[in-house]
């Protein structure tokens, strides 16, 4: 299974169908911390739903155009990080992230992050990184801020979540752009 060291108790790990059960139990332990932000948490909702995603996700990364990975901390599956959209024809992908409440605030997202976007620049040969967040997700934003990113803008009312419109932040990351960790 690949591993990556993010700090000494924490690893980004790969997630795969075969984890149905684990990753399902994660999103219903964190549904009410994940429910504001994050639509999956609106569609996974049970271990078959959960297969259907992480299966989508392994057919993305089989056709090189999507991943999901896991975040562990001292073993426990704590959050992830993936690419919704990944189009290397294109040169552009979107960058998405999650993690539980407990394991915040230790730069595990920040170091996550890094690492995909090293990956994405440097051998997926991708141009543009995009970061999607509300305008209201400060923790998200600040995220973005420490990768290096531009606010682009807000697209207004640009997509249905939860019932309602909501506006979107987009941030980005060029590969010309400096990348603080580097």
């Amino acid at each position: 299974m690949l591993s990556l060291p993010l700090a000494p108790d924490a690893e980004l790990t790969s997630l795969e169908p075969w984890q149905a059960d684990e990753f399902a139990e994660h999103i219903d332990r964190h549904r009410e911390h994940l429910e504001p932000w994050i639509p999956l948490a609106h569609t996974v909702t049970d271990t078959e739903s959960a297969r259907e995603l992480l299966q989508r996700y392994a057919e993305r990364q089989a056709n090189g155009a999507g991943r999901l990975l896991g975040i562990r901390q001292h073993g426990e599956l704590v959050g992830a990080i993936l690419f919704p959209q990944f189009d290397p024809a294109a040169g552009n992908c979107e960058l998405g992230v999650w993690l539980a409440p407990h394991a915040q605030g230790h730069g595990l997202i920040t170091k996550a992050a890094q690492l995909m976007i090293d990956w994405a620049f440097e051998v997926r040969g991708m141009h543009r990184i995009e970061w999607i967040t509300m305008p209201a997700n400060e923790r998200s934003k600040a995220v973005a801020k420490r990768l290096g990113m531009t606010l682009d803008g807000v697209m207004r009312e640009s997509y249905l979540f939860g019932g309602r419109r909501h506006d979107a932040e987009i941030w980005s990351l060029l590969v010309t752009d400096p990348r603080p960790w580097n």
